[in-house]
């Protein structure tokens, strides 16, 4: 049974319960607290504890009105930390249609109207209204993918950084977890030498962090990893890498693509180089990524003592994505697959970070605790639930590699795709006390588990890996995300021939019937993805209908900042060949391919091809750009 005090505070008189005066650190989150290692905040709030600060958390502060929510817990003695949530609040509140959506996942009851838009900006602008003088912080996805001026498919315009947009004082961006430690460590050394620039508490007899100290400590070194500050004055080193500036890119969509490439590249590195972009009178700095965390860095982030309980102040009520995770575990962070559409290389990066075993099991065995668990395990994944342990053989090569992704255009033949770690973690926890099926419910790179490696052990373990899959992982049916059935637009979004599929589901079927099993393989679609075509969609549609597919799992594109398909879409390049793509942007044209999945028979008469309505919607997109200053 928990206490209220182990939870982190979230009112005053929860600090009051821990004998507390005043925090070190307030996060202000868009999503409801639940102190569980799969919500951002918590993960943030807990490790900050542990590093031994006094952490209050403020979830979903009502923006309107007299600010009280921003108010009720003082100003924090090292800074205001700022996350809009586990998702991207654009896409959490509206459609690919620009609609509301009429659930938001990580609110209590569901409820839509629980936070801003762009909470980012609308929290931050608060903070200042109220305490003009203590730094703010930004973290999470909101401010990862939009570190840099980036295209807003919500305004359809092109805007700059959000550190400039929000008027914050600095980004950690990615995952927080060393560069949040190392900059609380920058800010104490700084206060111990008790500069001019900060102010005192006569009543406490503490130190306060100002910005101006703020400043001094870390804005102005410019040296702290995985963040992103502004500058008046750079000195600009061979080593640094300077994107076109802010109003460049609004005047030509070409040199905005050509950033991307910059800046997802240098995302992808372990030795990367620092990016700078001039956003009017000042620099966009961002700081290259901490190296990826060992094993033991990452254990230490999940046994951390969370309850994996939402706030006592939400009983009686439902957390949607608490309900989806509660009975799940995380086992790695990371992707290699670096898809086009996605954001997580973004975000989490391309090299995989693994928990130990240990780790692993330990959090299976508190979920076997938890008082509603019946012994079924709803995933035991990750962002691509078969890429657990998976690395760079030469890790020399690595750490000069470039590529986005590790398994497109082919699978680099450094990759140790070794399926049998993952093979002994399941047979591990399946054999449990308490645990009667292990589900996995992430998503499964099923050409990793077809490809030919020149080590035939390998081989054998992604066999048996698939074997085992089907047979005692799927709950009835299985996710896979082909994403199309046409190559040249699974090339655009860095994904395997469709081949590939019919050669898994042959398989998938062939253990099915063996075994007396009547499951299904549920493929996941994009419509209106850039390079689709209505023809394409057509070619989808009669494709997977021969097949006997059920497609009810088709999403429409929704271009996300910090992608390479969004950049696409946005100036009608690619931003690697700098080639023009043919990019759908007419909201009935879009409804009418998504709508090929429920209406077998659409009239289709569009004349113009893709080749020449591409080449009209890049000219009309240069005009518009030209006319954003």
């Amino acid at each position: 049974m928990y206490r209220l005090s182990d939870w982190l505070p979230t009112t005053r008189k929860e600090m009051d319960l821990r004998g507390w005066d005043r925090a070190d650190v307030i996060l202000f989150s868009g999503d409801a607290y639940v102190d569980h290692p799969s919500f951002g905040v918590a993960v943030v709030g807990r490790l900050l504890e542990a590093a031994g600060l006094r952490v209050c958390i403020v979830p979903q502060p009502d923006w309107h009105g007299d600010l009280r929510d921003f108010k009720r817990l003082g100003r924090p003695r090292l800074f205001f930390g700022i996350s809009p949530g586990c998702m991207d609040s654009m896409v959490n509140k509206y459609t690919a249609a620009r609609r509301l959506r009429s659930e938001d996942a990580y609110s209590p009851d569901g409820r839509h109207d629980m936070r801003p838009e762009y909470p980012t900006i609308v929290y931050t602008q608060c903070l200042r209204q109220l305490y003009p003088d203590v730094p703010v912080v930004l973290g999470g996805i909101e401010a990862s993918l939009r570190r840099v001026a980036h295209y807003d498919y919500w305004q359809e315009r092109i805007r700059p950084s959000i550190l400039v947009d929000s008027g914050a004082d600095m980004i950690t961006y990615g995952m927080g977890d060393k560069v949040n430690l190392e900059l609380v460590r920058i800010l104490e050394s700084f206060i111990d030498t008790y500069d001019e620039s900060l102010e005192y508490d006569p009543v406490t007899g503490e130190t306060l962090m100002t910005r101006k100290g703020f400043r001094k400590a870390v804005v102005e070194q410019m040296t702290l990893p995985q963040s992103v500050v502004l500058a008046d004055e750079v000195g600009i080193t061979d080593d640094d890498i300077v994107l076109h500036s802010y109003e460049e890119c609004l005047h030509n969509p070409k040199l905005h693509a050509e950033n991307f490439r910059h800046v997802e590249e240098e995302s992808n590195k372990i030795n990367a180089s620092r990016l700078i972009q001039k956003t009017g009178t000042t620099h966009v700095v961002v700081n290259p990524p901490y190296p990826p965390l060992s094993t033991e860095e990452l254990d230490n982030s999940f046994d951390l003592p969370y309850t994996r309980q939402p706030h006592p102040k939400y009983q009686g009520k439902r957390i949607p994505a608490y309900d989806m995770i509660k009975f799940s575990v995380n086992m790695h962070r990371g992707c290699f697959g670096g898809c086009a559409f996605c954001t997580i290389s973004a975000h989490q990066g391309k090299f995989i970070m693994s928990r130990s075993k240990e780790s692993i099991l330990h959090e299976v065995e508190q979920i076997t605790k938890m008082p509603d668990f019946r012994g079924n395990l709803s995933d035991l994944g990750g962002p691509s639930a078969n890429m657990y342990m998976m690395r760079g053989r030469n890790e020399k090569a690595c750490k000069v590699c470039c590529r986005p992704s590790c398994i497109h255009p082919q699978i680099c033949p450094n990759l140790n795709g070794d399926h049998r770690p993952l093979l002994d973690i399941y047979r591990a926890v399946d054999s449990m006390p308490g645990i009667k099926h292990s589900y996995i419910g992430s998503g499964v790179r099923y050409d990793m588990l077809l490809h030919n490696w020149k080590d035939e052990a390998l081989n054998k373990a992604a066999r048996e890996y698939t074997t085992e899959l089907i047979l005692h992982h799927v709950s009835g049916r299985l996710k896979v995300a082909p994403e199309h059935t046409q190559d040249h637009v699974l090339d655009i979004m860095r994904k395997p021939s469709f081949a590939l599929f019919h050669k898994f589901k042959s398989i998938f079927d062939k253990v099915n019937r063996e075994a007396g099993l009547r499951q299904q393989i549920i493929p996941y679609f994009i419509s209106s993805h850039p390079g689709c075509t209505m023809h394409d969609m057509e070619s989808l549609s009669h494709e997977t209908k021969s097949m006997g597919l059920d497609t009810d799992q088709v999403q429409d594109f929704t271009p996300t900042p910090l992608t390479v398909a969004t950049t696409i879409f946005a100036t009608g390049y690619h931003p690697y060949t700098m080639e023009q793509v043919f990019c759908e942007h007419d909201p009935e044209e879009k409804k009418r391919q998504k709508s090929f999945f429920f209406e077998r028979k659409l009239p289709y008469t569009q004349k113009q091809s893709a080749s020449t309505r591409t080449k009209a919607y890049n000219k009309q997109q240069i005009q518009t750009f030209r006319r954003r200053k």
